[in-house]
């Protein structure tokens, strides 16, 4: 007996000692669940606010972060609740149905029980927090301070923010909601149908009885909304478009009353079904589900038939109410219908007397190319391999008093390019922190070897411009996070074979004392900075220094342009602007330009300064009700005093532009007869940039308008019809102070042919003498780059201009700008500045009109021949072959003069090979 008790003893004590391990494992469990759960987003956020406040954005962070917790809370309560009553009642109904013996322990046990209903309830509850706050913040922001638009629809006489702010609303919570149900609805058939519970327990009966009839009251919701949909698309039914985009025949007539008796007939319904289950008629319950989904598909086919047999027939007639809204909105959602149309004549009078008129457009005709420039910026004005220039980018400057065009590009740092030796924590933390200056050029000029003539360039900064914070911290690349005023002097640039070093003077960043060093150390998972000894009390963490992620953590509701760009400021400084957009969905009557979204206005400009990382959301449209909207919610973002050096580098943007420019290809046409039959589409025409032809693209030239006085910055495009390559008309847009957004359309004459960019295009692979010259350089081992076709309207004439590049095969080789094609009229000549092609051109033009007098039938036809050129036979090329030898070992030489860096040689055997072909000519 004292054996079995010493047993027992034994057993207890084991049993008490892996009790105390296992507790100690759950607790060490549940701190890191609580850690992971709870602690980590708490960091997370503390460290953003900080982050956020120190920039003077702390309330935005906060409004943004309290609506998230409130929506969290409220799906979290909405679904734990709710899943933990359906647990409940399922449990409950088991109990009164069946006797203990045959249920599980697990039911019966009420505390085991509980415990995996809450455990349930808890998990489905973090599940709905997620989908209501992740979706519902913004548009329940939205919804509490939207700003009304002033302008209803023609049906329901509801302004347009109902349709862009309370409806979505509205759906989303109903969807959200009868997701829910359906999904209780079918736990509860699985539950009930153990021993056909659903037929012989009453608590079953109801409780299924009520999740059906919540469900019917929920498609009753959507059911009588849907009639607001109607406006929003061109779908009519589930295999058929409409011609109109927003309210039609079909949806007038079929689609909105079915939806009414679809809403009565689903309440109606599940009123049905609740007293059917209830009182034990199972088989009723199945009359309202058939007359549901007979009404739907009896709905669909109504629709059918009406659009094929009503409609169809007489489409036109049917629809031209609609049709008219349909335009009528679609121009206001796109600020279509502030453009103004105006004629051009298109006419052939281009005389010197023009262009010294017109010498700044002149001046400012884009020979450069932004993809090849880049190409020659990085190997020519980077000086290291850890320096890089991301883009180029057109602005425009005045410069000793002159209005100018220029390319302008960022010399940043990339420590990823550092070498793999010198990747230390020290050097890319605290040292290799920033790039520096800029590099410039003008748009038009090159020198003797093809290559740009710079503004500004080198290291330190030398040129036009006076920069006086030329260092670079926040930029277009990756960079990672560092600490700046720490012991460690940071590289500013190379000096010979020293290294000049700065000091951060600005008070932006983070500074890295007391709670706020462990902080962010446990943020970035950096040991080292916790630890570090190079830190002083003055360092500071400069955080999300690329800027695209900088503005986007700020302001995740804006939409920005994948294209910033950098400005010289008055003072010296260095600044980016980003375009943002706003956005919306469900502009009634409004043809989506890009999935559903049919609203989009760049109303506020982004702007970071290069130093120290201060952003500005600057306010460039405060009539936007959306971007009203958007104020209402975060009334400290904006500002709405914009400093005039900031304002007039403001740039109208090409995504925006262009989508503009695409829906007015069609909704230019007001005659509704037109429309409907799109006889008069307009689209983007096609030209050959390197060696494919492409869609054109919006480019800014610099311009007068004939109406104005002074040459001005205008994004411009020309548009083709369809199907045909000639130059229908050309759209554009103006840059400039108070005039800023304004758009305008010139057309072309319809019964005059205005020759359109792929014309030309066609016409320079199709001229003898320049194509044989473009093969020649091709066949001489070096790739010949056609650069941008511009078509520049010059008064009431348009003159075509393209560069020729011509880029060695070697790897260090750099694309030149060599010939300089120019189109005008029937004429085209190729020379290897832009000042010879237009003095060709014009002496070209000029005998034509010295004989203007003359009658058709008076002039010689030799002379006809010699103006033209068209019936001027070509002569057979002696010693081709020869010659064609000549040519490609002087290109050898001259590609290796290249790579060994003798540029003078090189332009002395470019000048023999160009003189060369200059021979075949004659």
């Amino acid at each position: 007996m004292n054996f079995d008790y010493n047993r027992k003893t034994i057993d207890i004590n084991k049993l008490k000692r892996w009790k105390k391990i296992g507790n100690k494992i759950a607790i060490t469990f549940g701190i890191l669940f609580f850690l992971l759960v709870v602690g980590w987003p708490a960091l997370q956020w503390a460290t953003e606010y900080i982050w956020m406040d120190s920039l003077g954005f702390g309330n935005v962070y906060v409004t943004i972060l309290q609506s998230k917790i409130l929506l969290g809370v409220i799906g979290f309560i909405l679904f734990s609740f709710t899943t933990y009553i359906m647990l409940f009642w399922i449990r409950h109904a088991y109990i009164r149905h069946f006797e203990p013996k045959q249920l599980p322990p697990v039911i019966l046990n009420r505390k085991i029980s509980n415990l995996i209903m809450v455990a349930v309830a808890i998990f489905l509850g973090f599940v709905g927090s997620m989908i209501i706050q992740g979706i519902g913040w913004e548009p329940a922001l939205k919804l509490l301070n939207y700003a009304t638009f002033g302008k209803t629809d023609p049906y329901f006489n509801m302004d347009i923010s109902f349709y862009m702010f309370i409806l979505p609303f509205l759906q989303f919570i109903l969807y959200v909601l009868l997701g829910l149900s359906i999904f209780f609805l079918l736990l509860e058939i699985g539950a009930y149908s153990v021993f056909h519970m659903y037929k012989k327990s009453r608590t079953a009966q109801l409780h299924m009885g009520i999740t059906l009839g919540v469900i019917g009251l929920l498609l009753a919701g959507i059911h009588v909304l849907a009639p607001y949909g109607t406006l929003l698309t061109d779908q009519v039914n589930i295999f058929q478009k409409s011609v109109v985009h927003g309210l039609s025949f079909t949806d007038k007539l079929i689609n909105i009353p079915k939806a009414y008796l679809l809403a009565a007939v689903a309440l109606i319904g599940a009123i049905w079904m609740i007293v059917s289950l209830y009182s034990g008629k199972l088989e009723a319950m199945l009359l309202p589900i058939i007359a549901y989904v007979g009404l739907v598909i009896l709905g669909q086919g109504a629709s059918v038939v009406v659009q094929n047999f009503v409609v169809s027939p007489n489409e036109f007639t049917r629809e031209k109410p609609f049709l008219e809204q349909n335009l009528k909105f679609t121009r206001a959602a796109y600020n279509l219908d502030k453009i103004q149309e105006k004629e051009h004549p298109g006419n052939e009078s281009l005389t010197g007397e023009m262009v010294e008129r017109n010498n700044l457009t002149i001046d400012n005709v884009r020979l450069n190319d932004s993809r090849p420039l880049l190409d020659i910026y990085n190997q020519i004005q980077t000086f290291r391999t850890y320096y890089r220039f991301n883009d180029m980018d057109i602005d425009r400057y005045k410069i000793n008093g002159n209005y100018e065009q220029v390319f302008i590009g960022a010399r940043e740092l990339s420590t990823d390019d550092l070498p793999a030796q010198a990747k230390t924590w020290v050097n890319k933390n605290l040292r290799y922190t920033h790039g520096y200056g800029v590099a410039m050029s003008h748009v038009n000029k090159v020198t003797s070897q093809g290559q740009p003539e710079y503004m500004m360039k080198n290291i330190p900064s030398e040129g036009e411009f006076d920069i006086t914070r030329p260092q670079i911290y926040f930029g277009e690349e990756p960079y990672p996070n560092v600490i700046v005023n720490s012991k460690v002097d940071e590289f500013d640039y190379p000096t010979g074979g020293d290294n000049a070093t700065h000091r951060f003077e600005a008070k932006s960043g983070i500074p890295l004392k007391g709670l706020n060093k462990l902080l962010f150390a446990i943020d970035s998972g950096s040991f080292r900075m916790l630890v570090s000894d190079q830190l002083t009390t003055d360092s500071q963490l400069l955080k999300t220094r690329n800027i695209m992620d900088r503005v986007k953590k700020i302001a995740p509701f804006f939409e920005y342009d994948e294209d910033p760009y950098i400005v010289i400021r008055d003072d010296g400084t260095l600044v980016w602007i980003m375009d943002a957009y706003v956005k919306a969905e469900n502009y009634p009557y409004a043809e989506p330009y890009e999935r559903n979204e049919s609203y989009i206005r760049n109303s506020v400009k982004a702007v970071v300064d290069a130093y120290t990382g201060e952003v500005t959301f600057y306010v460039a449209d405060p009539d936007d009700p959306l971007l009203q909207t958007y104020a209402n919610i975060f009334p400290e973002l904006l500002t709405y005093e914009i400093p005039e050096d900031i304002k007039d580098h403001f740039r109208y943007p090409e995504k925006l532009f262009k989508t503009q420019a695409k829906m007015y290809g069609t909704y230019h046409m007001s005659n509704l007869e037109v429309f409907y039959n799109r006889e008069d589409y307009w689209q983007f025409p096609t030209e050959k940039y390197f060696d494919k032809d492409i869609e054109m693209e919006p480019y800014y030239i610099t311009m007068k308008l004939p109406e104005y006085d002074e040459e001005e910055f205008v994004l411009m495009l020309p548009y083709t019809p369809k199907k045909r390559q000639n130059m229908i008309s050309w759209i554009g847009v103006r840059n400039d102070g108070e005039h800023y957004g304004e758009m305008f359309v010139y057309r072309f004459p319809k019964q005059k042919n205005i020759y359109g960019p792929q014309q030309i295009e066609n016409r320079i692979n199709q001229d003898s003498v320049i194509s044989q010259q473009l093969n020649l350089w091709a066949q001489g081992g070096s790739e010949v780059i056609r650069g941008n076709l511009l078509a520049i309207p010059i008064e009431d004439t348009v003159l075509y201009v393209e560069p020729v590049y011509i880029e060695s095969s070697n790897e260090t080789s750099l694309p030149e700008v060599k010939q300089v094609i120019m189109a005008y009229g029937d004429h085209i000549v190729m020379e290897e500045t832009f000042e010879k092609s237009l003095d060709k051109i014009l002496e070209v033009i000029n005998p034509g009109k010295k004989t203007e007098d003359k009658t058709e039938s008076d002039k010689p036809d030799t002379e006809e021949k010699e103006d033209t050129g068209k019936d001027k036979p070509s002569q057979p090329l002696l010693d081709a072959d020869e010659l064609l030898q000549e040519i490609g070992d002087k290109f050898t030489a001259y590609r290796e003069a290249l790579a060994n860096g003798n540029w003078e040689k090189a332009g002395k055997i470019m000048e023999d090979i160009e003189a060369i072909l200059e021979d075949t000519k004659k």
